[in-house]
């Protein structure tokens, strides 16, 4: 049976993706690495846009990147049903390249922001969520300047009311609270989903969490269930 692939684009400024593609092999799967000027994804079977600082986060986070020659590749992929994944930088740039609603603003702190969080699973209705359960609690790292998520009331309604709102800061028991968010994001939001349910963004990074070796192990389900979905496409 053959590996899934997973493209993990790298753009300038990109500081994760090897971690990315470690993650990846680790988990089953076969990361590989494609440049942000190369518009040919492989034949990846998901996509992989990592954290860092594309571009130097000239202009605003991830407006640039949104424009580089691969991403054309990506929002073909997205459109044909394929799993996107942005984690942290690479949610900046699909929010940025219109693939996800809302935007991702400075921290409300004014302040990088680097410690392990808890976010609590919404919805199983994703590549990257449907082994677990709504009402897990995962425990991720995060590390951000610009993280704190914001789209119009009307927006923040719909994802609510349509169940794509995938993962949100909480407490390790679940309880969403104040406390609980780092960053300010409007209504605890940590990640979300397209119409489609195959793109998802969010801000802490799973590539970080799946070695027990190395500290928390809460990436480890969203790389399960993206491996797991893809298994009957290349078997």
């Amino acid at each position: 049976m053959t590996k899934p692939t997973i493209a993990v684009i790298t753009f300038p400024g990109s500081n994760d993706d090897r971690d990315a593609l470690r993650a990846i092999d680790s988990m089953g799967g076969e990361g590989v690495a494609v440049w942000h000027a190369d518009p040919d994804l492989r034949g990846a079977d998901g996509v992989l846009l990592p954290g860092g600082f594309a571009y130097g986060d000239y202009l605003r986070t991830g407006a640039i990147a949104a424009f580089a020659p691969v991403m054309e590749s990506v929002r073909e992929h997205a459109a044909a049903g394929r799993p996107v994944l942005g984690v942290c930088n690479g949610f900046q740039i699909l929010c940025e390249a219109g693939l996800l609603p809302g935007a991702l603003i400075r921290n409300r702190s004014l302040s990088f922001v680097h410690r392990r969080i808890h976010v609590r699973v919404e919805t199983a209705q994703t590549p990257f969520t449907r082994t677990a359960e709504p009402g897990d609690v995962l425990e991720i790292p995060i590390k951000h300047g610009e993280g704190q998520f914001v789209a119009d009331v009307a927006t923040l309604d719909r994802l609510e009311q349509e169940g794509h709102v995938v993962f949100r800061y909480c407490t390790p028991l679940g309880e969403v609270t104040e406390e609980a968010n780092p960053n300010g994001a409007m209504r605890n939001i940590a990640g979300v989903r397209n119409e489609a349910g195959n793109v998802v963004g969010l801000m802490p990074h799973p590539e970080h969490a799946v070695d027990p070796d190395l500290g928390p192990t809460g990436g480890q389900p969203l790389f399960e269930s993206l491996l797991s979905s893809l298994v009957g496409a290349t078997s």
